[in-house]
């Protein structure tokens, strides 16, 4: 057993050493981790809300309230009761940032608990908690009051006192602001009352003070103004007060007004330095005289009050000013006259805002040490002190708060709070633990146990904190100690827990109980208890003694030990408790008894513990009850005791078990017998008693008597108060001090109450009567002690110490304080001053001991009146010193020095100066200059002339006219002390003499020389005349003015700045400048253009000449023409009121979009099947905002539109409303036919009425027999049917038949009777009537022939004459009816049907119209303008239906088409806004009800205008050395405004060009800076318009840098568009020059490429064919070749690129045009997003969306209109090293000499496509025919629009066209791709009028050539408005056009520049456009594209036969250099071979 617990107690070491390491580990990561914070700290107030806050409910309040900490406090609010603050919504909101709120509330919502409530912030952080001083806020509500001033009866002679009486519900936010008399004069209360010694005083309590009232000052009345507080108000008093003024009867004695003669006691509060009145209402007669006396403050001695600066006394009121708290007291007024007295008390406090503070604010105590903090507070009356800790009152009301030993509940903060009945303070302090202490925990312990007897036991607690705890063991409560059983041990780990174990050996019954382990440290306890039950029987072990003091609980626990225990009982004299209801027992054994007394209680106690088996113990307990003491108390009674009283007092300790004690202590001292006269006595075991025979000072204080026994202690204390008369601690004596030094004399006393020590000074030389000191800077009183700092002789005197505190007659001393001065001027240092040959004296007093000898120094030099008989000295003696005189006969300028006088006695010397100055009139100014100069002012200088000892007092500036003489001056006065000055107020542009005079005390100088100035120009001072303002139309108005006065000019007018806005704006103006006209008398005008219409705008005027502008004249306003109504009239409604009436209403149009008076409305209708034609609407005008149109047709849609009218004209139509008549009973039957079927069958037919006036729901047929009386018979037939066959006729017997025809209204008038017989005999007859029948284009046609006869008759139909014939589309059917299927054009004409039978025949005629879609109209031009195209529009005469209108189709050569609607009856049309001198296509189709029809054919035109003209080199270029300049107003326009110029330069023997700059604006001249001297240089300039651009190249050479010229060339090149020759060396032939063999070569390359390609075309023909089928059959194109061999030309040489027209742009990178779209490939790469619109140029006007419908345009089809052909491949790849590679299929011009070369001329070549695996032959490649002039990389162009990625496999047909199918191809990651796009693109075909397009990703190339935008007729597309990040370019516009419009900035409609174009172009060259199958020009491009890249469009197919050349024809053509643009088609119908314009022209 011992063996296996030894081995557990290895285990257990083992793990308690790994624990206790891992513990330090990651104890020491803690601590490493997280070091104790030092900047942590409590709460600290930033910002504490003020004691008060009043508001007034219309503003509302918000109290701030600001603490800082760290961890940062919360802020909460509480009440004064500590619940905290919650949100009342409208009333009360507690803000995020800690404010409360009270937001403004209504007078109806106030609430006492929110408004009237005092409140605390409470800021709280982990450290603890502190709270603001109190919060009282008051809200308060407007409320009705009124102020009044009542009468006053007043003796004359008195002085009165009115008052202003307000109510006490509002005093506290009123104030007296003024009084007024007879309602007329104002008395304010003044600042310094000593200042208003008038009749009136304002107090500054409020009361009107009226001094020595008179009889006439009963007929005045008085007012009181008042003030509000908080709102501001001001209001005078309702009632007006007078004086009743009594004449006296006789003498009458003092009267305080009021009550009599009864006591007057006043209590008056004020705040610290405000102002005070006291009051002493009494009136007499004689006049009373008035003393006030202050008490002595404890005591009943008074003083008189001093009156001074600060105290005043106004009659009998006693004013004091700043009041201080040594002012608070109580004042008597004493009144006395001749006949008697009286007198008034007031008790004055003054206020002083309170403050705290706690020192120290933090202080770190370690446990157990003392921690005292000290409140010291200021202000007065301080009326409470108090403490919190934490927020929690701690009951401590001393200044000091001492905590003796800290323990860890004392850390947190401290509050010390002072307050009395109106505020309170507050101030925080921190107290924190020094050290790191955690009080003790149990970390580990032992569990209850059950065992057998026997083993041995093994208890164990494991304990940690800091400082280390000590662990002691108890059982049942009774500690534990080591014997032969108990082992008690314990060790410290290293982690420092205490490890405390107990053992119990071979356990017993007995020891079974409960185990507690207490782990105790300085810090706390910690403990742990557990049950050991041990199997045994009962045992209770040996209870001690238990004493008890009454009052308390008994609680005892038996100590039972054994196992199971059944139950334990308490008995007390063998009764089982409990007997009382004081007594408890609980079953574990627990006995409790509340309140214990003795005599009840104190007893002996048994406990009995019994188990199931029977067996019990039982154990005893004694109780003992202690009574603890109680004195009774006893006091000192309320009088005050008085030196040598006796004293004696008894202390009774009335219970309290003995033995007792009792001492006695004073102030906690033991008082022992005989120690200061003291004597205890103790009388009994329960009394002591106390004496003094004789008290003295030291016996005041607190006596206190403690009794204590063994059971506690009681003490009693109470106070004794010794009044004390002064005595001396220390007595002054006299004083003798040094002049200057600081004198301090102490007077000290004490006494009880503690004496007031004053110090009064002597008046005069000797002791007697003395005065009050006199507060000031240097003499002061503190405590006593009498400091005079800097001590002077003034100061010398007898001076008396005065102690007094009521009791007895005080102390006085008296002294002398003697000054010991040496000599002393009292004026150190003067000025004397003395005009020159005058005599002088200088004197000096020196002060001081005598005897006193002076001396006199002039200059530092001792001057002796020997030498100089002007000098004269005197002395005289004085009784405080001596006087010396020096005299001076007669001053001279010598005499201007410093006289020193130099006095000397016993106890020292001292010097004075005077400074002489001998004074003359000052010398005149010299150096007169002019600084500046204005119009009206000159700025002057001088220099300051010798002052003649006399400040200058001014100088005095003289001007004149240079005409004028001296006598008639304008002056100026300058101040003395400066130098410079402005002369004003001259006329500007005149000639001024100008001088100076300088002028002192004694006179005036000379005058300066005369300088001379004209004063210079100015901004005229006169404003236009004349000025008029009037309408010119409803954009234009003019404003015309005559010049303003001429003498206001100031200076020659240039012209004039007309400003205008819009009236009744606050924007600015917009100012036009206009020239001056010289014409005299002539008035200027200006027509103000692009108004706004009817609208008011404000127009002033400024004359402005080289110095500036004028004045505005006055705004002028006037309003622009009326207008049309830019918005139809809204609301437009229609209601059918009969069936030929409508009402029609509207509302008008906005105001702002009426443009006018609008004047009437006009209502347009027809009905809606005659709309279209104008001439069939109806108009009606009315003013009203409805109108009923009247006499319409009945049952008929009606269209209506609403327009307003202004005088401008009529305004915008409304949309188009419809309403339907209402129907009414039809017409009657247009006609009707009785035909014989037979003997008895008569068949009725009839046509309709003409008129149905609704829907017919049936026909009613009347038949009747003739002649007969027969009833009418009648038979309903249905709607649909038009006979009527009636059946069971009389043979031969006639009958009448008739029809009607009825609507849902009624049955309508009757046709025509009609009659006829049965009959055998039934002839042929059509009963169906001739009639017109309208069809419509492509639909089915019926015309019926309803026939009768017997026998049967035939039925034939002949279609306009000829003999009809069924065939596919027409046949007869059954009942004789012709059907038509799809009626076309050529199917109307007469249609007759003829029936025959053997008896007769009959026949009628049907016409047949058709309508159809308009044909195509006629289009042609009419006229052009440089901006507009006129064209005439002629409907086909082929035309059947009528035509609606036409719709006009046009647009630019880059850009969309355009739409516009034409009336039918329009003859011409204008388009305008068009572009200047650029290419134009247009067509028109017409509309009618059936539709649109079809287009005409497309007119080429050409708006007028040109490129720009080159201007000639001498006027363009200017040379100097080193920079060019450029004047670029000689460019010609040729009629169409320049846009901007590039220029490149670059010097004659480089090859690239470096560009200066893109985009220089026409009319500026431009500098080309930093060149070389006398360097050759190339310039190529490119001019911009709309109509193209003009290259042009010029050589110069710079000059030298001397300025002279150099050399020409000797290539003699001249100076135009002419290219340098490449120079060569001089071993190379000449045959060798590049000029020349570039062509050659290039000559060669492209024979063998046309080759090439011809082979390449006929070897895929065969590959195309076998395709099969329609020639819209889809391919899918993947395009993945690598580039072969020799498949383009070398492009390395950059000689040869330059002269193959392939221009790389200089520097590689080539700069944007400023806000162009066009970017090189580089930029394009860095950017994403951007998509290209369908079909579109860049066009200026318009501004498409981004993202469009893919959609073809409009265009007409011709000719083939399902063949298509097969679009251009773009190039997409591009190899490493290959930034310039040529696209495969792009068309390169060869220009041998640039300008020079005929460019018609220019060699087209193209080249081939990339030759790496395309998965079958490029389908049917639609090539690009260049135009001449075509630079050498040429982007190929997609025309569709490209879409968002969404419609990736969308279709869309054109015109005439076949759907296409969009077919995603992979893209691969190639170089040759500008965007890091999708790893796949899609190549999408689009049918365009017939041809299919091909769409797909663009080549993108990191090469800005490949990305440089071409000019138009290159097929580029320029950039749409500035600020675009990239560009889309687009194709040129043709038939089967593809071009890609620019996304651009919606609302920007001005053209902007483009960017810079190709080196080569001739727009005169163009062949664009010369047929109406215009070229296709595609270019590469690269693209930024998200969705699908570009499309590639087709080619519209040539229709005419004779234009289908075979291959050989068109390789013969090529080589013969013939094939024209209409001969470039399509060749083959598969579309292998060659394409459209794949031709080569060499």
């Amino acid at each position: 057993m011992a063996y296996n617990m030894n081995i557990v107690m290895e285990r257990l070491k083992w793990l308690m050493l790994y624990a206790a390491v891992g513990l330090i580990v990651c104890g020491s990561q803690i601590l490493a981790a997280s070091p104790p914070d030092a900047d942590q700290k409590g709460p600290v107030f930033l910002k504490e809300p003020t004691n008060r806050i009043d508001f007034s409910n219309s503003t509302g309040a918000e109290i701030e309230c600001k603490a800082s900490g760290n961890p940062m406090p919360e802020i909460i609010w509480i009440r004064s009761d500590g619940t905290a603050v919650g949100d009342v919504p409208g009333l009360r909101q507690i803000s995020s940032d800690g404010k409360l709120v009270f937001p403004p509330f209504r007078a109806e919502d106030y609430r006492q608990e929110v408004h009237a409530q005092v409140y605390a912030c409470l800021a709280r952080n982990q450290f603890g908690s502190i709270i603001s001083r109190d919060v009282h806020v008051r809200a308060v509500v407007p409320q009705s009051y009124t102020v009044n001033v009542m009468d006053e009866s007043i003796l004359r002679g008195n002085s009165a006192i009115l008052k202003c009486h307000i109510p006490s519900f509002v005093a506290d936010f009123i104030v007296v602001d003024s009084w007024v008399e007879d309602e007329e004069r104002v008395i304010y209360p003044q600042e310094d009352i000593a200042a208003s010694d008038g009749k009136y005083l304002v107090l500054p309590s409020g009361e009107l003070h009226i001094r020595e009232v008179g009889p006439e000052d009963g007929y005045k009345s008085y007012q009181c103004r008042t003030k509000h507080r908080l709102t501001g108000e001001t209001r005078l008093s309702a009632t007006k007060g007078r004086l009743v003024i009594t004449e006296p009867v006789g003498s009458v004695s003092p009267q305080l007004s009021g009550n009599g003669n009864q006591e007057h006691i006043t209590l008056i509060r004020v705040p610290k330095m405000g102002s005070v009145t006291l009051m002493c209402p009494a009136q007499a007669y004689p006049v009373p005289f008035f003393r006030w006396y202050k008490f002595i403050e404890g005591t009943t001695r008074k003083q008189a009050v001093v009156l001074n600066d600060r105290v005043k006394q106004v009659s009998g009121t006693l004013i004091i000013k700043d009041a201080v708290v040594d002012d608070s007291g109580k004042y008597l007024c004493v009144v006395n006259n001749s006949v008697g007295g009286e007198s008034v008390e007031t008790v004055l406090t003054v206020t002083a805002p309170l403050s705290a503070k706690i020192d120290p604010p933090t202080q770190t105590v370690d446990f157990g040490r003392p921690a005292v903090f000290t409140c010291q507070y200021t202000g007065n009356p301080i009326k409470t002190v108090s403490w919190m800790k934490d927020g929690k009152a701690i009951g401590h009301s001393e200044p000091v708060l001492r905590i003796e030993s800290v323990k860890k509940e004392d850390k947190g903060m401290y509050q010390c709070f002072v307050r009395n009945d109106q505020e309170s303070a507050e101030a925080s302090a921190e107290l924190k633990l020094g050290g790191r202490f955690d009080p003790p925990v149990i970390r580990q312990a032992f569990q209850e146990e059950t065992m057998e007897p026997g083993p041995s036991v093994f208890l164990k607690c494991v304990a940690g904190g800091n400082p280390t705890p000590e662990i002691s063991w108890e059982l049942d409560g009774k500690k534990i100690a080591n014997n032969d059983r108990y082992q008690v041990g314990q060790y410290v780990t290293v982690n420092g827990d205490v490890v405390s174990y107990l053992n119990i050996t071979s356990v017993h019954a007995n020891d079974g109980g409960l185990y507690k382990c207490q782990a105790k440290s300085k810090v706390g306890v910690a403990d742990h208890s557990a049950k050991l039950n041990v199997y045994g029987l009962p045992y209770i072990r040996q209870m001690e003694k238990k004493a008890i003091v009454a009052g308390e609980t008994l609680i005892v626990t038996c100590p039972v030990a054994g196992y199971p225990i059944d139950s334990i009982v308490w008995e007390r004299d063998n009764r089982a408790l409990p007997i009382n209801r004081k007594q408890k027992v609980f079953p574990n054994g627990t006995l409790i008894i509340e309140n214990v007394e003795r005599n009840s209680d104190q007893a002996t106690y048994t406990c009995v513990a019994k188990n199931q088996e029977g067996y019990s113990a039982r154990g005893s307990l004694e109780v003992q009850v202690m009574v603890p003491p109680h004195v009774l108390p006893f006091s000192f009674g309320s009088e005050v005791f008085n030196m040598g009283d006796v004293l004696s007092i008894n202390c009774v300790v009335l219970k309290g078990d003995l033995p007792l004690s009792i001492h006695w202590s004073l102030n906690g001292a033991p008082i022992k017998t005989g120690v200061d006269g003291f004597m205890v006595v103790q009388m009994n075991s329960r009394t002591s008693y106390l004496s003094v025979d004789t008290l003295e000072a030291k016996h005041r204080g607190s006596y206190s008597c403690v009794a204590q026994n063994l059971a506690g202690k009681a003490i009693y204390s109470a106070e004794l108060q010794v009044n004390v008369p002064p005595r001396w601690i220390l007595e002054p004596t006299d004083k003798a001090f040094a002049q200057g030094s600081d004198a301090k004399v102490e007077c000290k006393a004490d006494g009880f109450p503690k004496p007031q020590v004053t110090w009064k000074k002597a008046v005069g030389d000797t002791p007697g009567e003395y005065k009050d000191l006199k507060k000031n800077d240097n003499i002061r009183v503190e405590e006593g002690t009498l400091h005079i700092d800097n001590i002077q002789k003034t100061n010398e005197g007898y001076y008396l110490c005065e102690a007094i505190n009521g009791i007895g007659s005080g102390l006085s001393a008296v002294i002398m304080i003697s000054v010991q001065a040496p000599p002393e001027f009292t004026e150190k240092l003067r000025n004397q001053t003395a005009r020159r040959g005058e005599p002088a004296v200088l004197q000096c007093e020196a002060k001081g001991e005598k005897p006193i000898g002076i001396l006199w120094n002039m200059n530092n030099m001792r001057l002796d009146p020997k030498n100089d008989n002007r000098y004269t000295i005197r002395e005289e003696i004085l009784s405080t010193g001596v006087m010396s005189s020096l005299s001076i006969k007669r001053t001279e300028r010598s005499d201007s020095a410093l006289f020193t006088c130099v006095a000397t006695n016993a106890f020292g010397s001292d010097d004075a100066s005077i400074n002489m100055i001998v004074q003359e009139v000052p010398e005149m100014p010299y150096a007169l200059k002019v600084l500046d100069k204005s119009g009206r002012s000159v700025q002057l200088s001088w220099a300051q002339p010798y002052d003649g000892n006399s400040p200058l007092d001014r100088y005095i500036i003289e001007f004149k006219r240079s005409r004028a003489s001296w006598s008639e001056i304008d002056r100026v006065i300058v101040p003395g002390h400066t130098t410079e000055a402005q002369v004003q107020k001259l006329s500007p542009a005149t000639t001024y003499n100008i001088r100076i005079v300088a002028e002192n005390a004694i006179g005036t100088s000379q005058s300066s020389e005369a300088v001379t100035i004209i004063t210079a120009e100015e901004a005229p001072s006169g404003k236009p005349q004349n000025i008029k303002v009037e309408p010119v139309n409803q954009t234009t108005m003019r404003v015309t003015w005559k010049p303003p006065p001429r003498n206001e000019w100031n200076g020659e007018i240039l012209g004039y700045y007309v400003g205008y806005k819009l009236s009744n704006t606050n924007s600015s103006y917009v100012f036009e400048t206009i020239n001056f006209i010289t014409e005299e008398g002539k008035e200027h005008n200006l027509e103000l253009q692009n108004l706004r219409v009817y609208t008011q705008y404000s127009v002033v005027i400024q004359a402005f000449n080289k110095i500036g502008a004028g004045p505005l004249s006055e705004e002028e306003k006037q309003f622009t023409a009326e207008g049309t109504p830019s918005q139809p009239p809204s609301d437009t409604a229609c209601t059918t009121l009969t069936s030929q009436t409508i009402r029609v209403s509207w509302v008008s149009p906005p105001l702002e979009s009426a443009n006018g008076v609008i004047k009437t409305y006009k209502v347009v209708y027809a009905p809606s099947d005659e709309w279209y034609d104008e001439t069939k609407r109806h108009y009606k005008k009315t003013a009203s905002s409805d109108t009923v149109l009247h006499g319409l047709k009945k049952y008929t849609n009606y269209t209506m539109q609403v327009l307003a009218t202004t005088a401008g004209g009529d305004g915008v139509r409304s949309v188009p409303i419809h309403c339907q008549t209402e129907p009414d009973v039809p017409e009657a039957p247009t006609d009707v036919k009785a035909l014989v079927m037979g003997n008895a069958a008569i068949l009725v037919s009839w046509r309709s009425p003409a008129q149905p006036n609704g829907i017919i729901t049936q026909y009613t047929v009347y038949s009747k027999a003739e002649g007969a009386e027969t009833e009418t018979k009648t038979q309903k037939v249905p709607h649909y049917q038009m006979s009527f066959e009636a059946t069971e006729l009389e043979k031969n017997k006639p009958y009448e038949f008739w029809v009607t025809a009825s609507t849902t209204i009624g049955e309508g008038q009757q046709s025509k009777s009609i009659v006829a017989m049965p009959s055998d005999q039934v002839p042929a007859k059509i009963a169906s009537f001739d009639d017109t029948f309208n069809a419509t284009f492509k639909e089915d046609a019926k015309m019926p022939c309803l026939a009768v006869g017997a026998p049967q008759p035939e039925i034939t139909w002949k279609i306009k004459g000829v003999e009809f014939s069924a065939n596919d589309r027409m046949r007869v059917l059954p009942d004789g009816s012709l059907l038509i299927k799809s009626v076309n054009r050529q199917d109307a004409g007469d249609y007759s049907c003829h029936a025959e039978n053997s008896i007769a025949k009959d026949s009628i005629t049907h016409k047949l119209i058709v309508l159809a879609p308009p044909q195509s109209p006629h289009v042609t031009l009419s006229a052009t303008t440089t901006d507009a195209l006129t064209v005439k529009l002629k409907p086909h005469e082929g035309d059947t239906a009528p035509l609606h209108g036409y719709t006009l189709h046009y647009k630019p050569e880059f850009g969309e088409w355009e739409t516009a609607e034409v009336s039918v009856d329009s003859q011409k049309h204008n388009i305008e806004n068009l572009l200047c001198g650029s290419r134009y296509q247009v067509y028109a189709t017409g509309f009618n009800n059936i539709g649109a029809g079809e287009a005409s054919d497309i007119l080429n035109t050409r708006t007028k205008g040109q490129k720009p003209k080159l201007p000639e080199k001498p006027r363009f270029i200017e040379v100097s050395s080193n920079s060019v300049s450029l004047h670029f107003k000689a460019w010609k326009d040729g009629g169409c405004p320049m846009s901007h110029f590039v220029v490149e330069s670059k010097k004659r023997d480089q090859i690239e060009w470096n560009q200066i700059s893109n985009n220089v604006k026409p009319d500026n001249n431009y500098v080309v800076l930093d060149l070389e001297p006398a360097t050759w240089y190339n310039l190529r300039i490119t001019a911009h318009n709309s109509a193209g651009f003009t290259v042009a190249e010029y050589d110069f050479a710079t000059l030298t840098v001397t300025g002279g010229t150099i050399a020409p060339l000797d290539d003699g090149t001249g100076h135009g568009n002419v290219h340098t020759r490449i120079r060569l060396p001089a071993w190379m032939p000449e045959w060798l020059d590049l000029n020349f063999m570039v062509p050659l070569i290039a000559t060669v390359v492209v024979v063998a490429v046309g080759i090439c390609v011809v082979c390449v075309a006929l070897s895929r023909r065969r590959a195309d064919d076998m395709r099969g089928g329609q020639k819209d059959v889809y391919y899918d194109v993947v395009y993945n070749q690598t580039m072969g061999p020799g498949a383009t030309l070398d492009k390395r040489r950059p000689d040869l690129r330059d002269e193959l027209g392939y221009i790389a742009p200089p520097n590689r990178k080539l700069p944007p045009v400023p806000g162009s779209n066009y970017n090189t490939c580089d930029r394009i790469k860095r950017g994403r997003g951007g998509l290209r619109s369908n079909h579109s140029t860049w066009d200026p006007r318009r501004n498409p969306n981004l993202y469009e419908e893919l959609k073809a345009p409009p265009v007409p089809m011709h000719g083939n209109h399902y063949g298509h052909a097969h679009g251009n491949v773009e190039c997409h790849y591009r190899h490493p090293g290959m930034e310039d590679e040529i696209c495969p299929y792009a068309t390169f011009h060869l220009l041998g000499f640039r300008e020079e070369m005929d460019p018609t001329k220019a060699m087209n070549f193209q080249t081939f496509p990339h030759q790496n695996g395309h998965a079958g032959p490029v389908p049917g490649h639609a090539g690009t025919m260049l135009p001449p002039g075509h630079p050498g990389h040429v982007h190929s162009r997609s025309g569709s629009q490209s879409m968002p990625r969404a419609n990736r496999y969308q279709r869309k047909n054109s015109q005439g066209g076949q759907s296409s199918i969009y077919t995603p191809a992979p893209e691969y990651d190639d170089p040759a791709n500008c965007a890091e796009e999708d790893q796949y693109r899609r190549y999408t075909r689009v049918n365009s009028q017939g041809g299919s397009l091909y769409s797909g990703p663009g080549p993108e190339y990191d090469d800005p050539a490949n990305c440089a935008p071409e000019e138009d007729q290159y097929g580029s597309q320029y950039g749409g408005p500035y600020g675009q990040p990239y560009d889309h370019y687009g194709s040129r516009g043709s038939m089967g056009r593809r071009s890609i419009g620019s996304a651009r900035n919606p609302g920007n409609g001005s053209p902007e520049p483009p960017p810079p174009p190709p080196r080569n172009h001739d727009m005169s060259n163009s062949s664009f456009n010369d047929s109406k199958e215009s070229n296709e020009i595609s270019e590469a491009e690269c693209d930024r594209d998200h969705g699908p890249r570009g499309n590639y469009g087709a080619v519209k197919r040539s229709p005419q036969p004779k234009d289908q050349r075979t291959t050989e024809e068109m390789r013969k053509l090529i080589e013969r250099n013939e094939a024209g643009p209409k001969q470039l088609q399509l060749q083959q119908t598969n579309g292998a071979g060659f394409t459209a314009y794949d031709t080569m022209a060499v």
